[in-house]
């Protein structure tokens, strides 16, 4: 009976060493894959990515308009192809633990939809009467279909059907002729400062939401608000009961990296676009002397995009010991929306 029990300790330890084994395996496996499906994707050329496309349909020719929406498409094609894959719908470890390349996916998102909205209302119309692109209000819904669907249909499905639909409006621009209706792009001024302005509220936005992660930032002296039910100054001479309220509260703790990737997805794509901006708007930006403004954007969505070299978002407090990300990049975010008020200012000049 002893040697039986013995036997059958060695094999219940057995089964419990190579369980501990599997298991070990399976964190290690998905450890990795973690680190390498949350990393950033790298920027990219957005002339050599229009030129490489225009390949592809047997002519190098680039109108105006091609690389904008070449950048637009691409941005896409990025989020949907990076490594991991699109990650935000993900129901299955290790996507669905990591939140931070989900807030990164969906910042740059955002900004894609912005400029596609600009693309269908305002560089394809030549004013408010005329009829928009086909194409266009095709692609421009499939980008705005919710972020987080995994089926019925997914998240991939509809945005490839939006990149399907730019591609067929760049191909216009390049060949048109009897039925083909040729593909429009009017690069005026008036209609980049009407996209510049759609910018300037999101850049706020979030250099507002990432300057709110120190201590204290939910205080802003000055602003109150009228208490409930208090009494109007009136011919008496009683005063108004006010107390001070947040306007932006402290980001908690566990949301910081949160804010931090999405406000780092939203400058990669940015970034782009102001490249494709900066090629397809070159003679109104040199006529209205704006080229250095612009210059001054993408120069500041480049410092935004220099490499982490922690391995977690620092939160230090503004004159600590230790650096805080989050002010970092509201710094460099805050300096790009000054040039693009300035941006929006000169192309709304005579």
């Amino acid at each position: 009976m002893a040697a039986s029990d013995t036997l059958q300790d060695v094999k219940s330890k057995g089964i419990l060493w190579g369980f501990g084994v599997l298991v070990l395996v399976v964190l290690v496996v998905l450890f990795i894959l973690g680190a390498w499906w949350g990393s950033e994707p790298d920027q990219f050329n957005v002339q050599e990515e229009a030129l490489e496309r225009a390949k592809e349909t047997n002519t190098t020719e680039m109108p105006l308009g091609y690389t904008y929406a070449n950048t637009l498409a691409h941005i896409a094609d990025v989020l949907l192809h990076k490594s991991g894959g699109y990650i935000t719908n993900d129901v299955a470890p290790p996507g669905v633990l990591l939140d931070n390349i989900s807030s990164w996916e969906f910042g740059a998102l955002v900004m894609l939809r912005d400029a596609t909205s600009a693309l269908r209302n305002h560089f394809a119309r030549d004013q408010s009467q005329s009829a928009e692109d086909a194409d266009l209000a095709v692609a421009e819904p499939y980008f705005y279909y919710e972020h987080n669907s995994w089926a019925l249909p997914s998240t991939e499905a509809e945005y490839e059907k939006g990149i399907e639909a730019l591609h067929k409006y760049m191909l216009r621009l390049q060949k048109y002729g009897g039925p083909v209706k040729r593909g429009q792009f009017y690069a005026r001024a008036d209609n980049l400062a009407q996209y510049v302005e759609v910018v300037i509220k999101r850049l706020g936005g979030l250099s507002t939401r990432l300057s709110a992660s120190v201590a204290g930032a939910e205080i802003i002296p000055g602003l109150a608000v009228l208490e409930p039910g208090a009494a109007e100054t009136g011919v008496t001479g009683e005063a108004r009961e006010t107390k001070t309220v947040p306007i932006v509260a402290q980001t908690p703790w566990l949301e910081i990296d949160n804010v931090f990737y999405e406000a780092r997805g939203a400058s990669w794509a940015l970034l782009h676009i102001l490249r494709a901006i900066k090629h397809d708007f070159h003679d109104i930006l040199l006529d209205k002397r704006a080229m250095n403004t612009v210059d001054i954007m993408i120069k500041s969505f480049e410092n935004a995009l220099a490499p982490i070299l922690s391995p977690m978002v620092l939160n230090g407090s503004g004159y600590g010991l230790f650096a805080n990300y989050s002010l970092s990049l509201a710094t460099y975010i805050a300096r790009a929306n000054a040039a693009a008020l300035d941006l929006r200012d000169i192309m709304n000049r005579g």
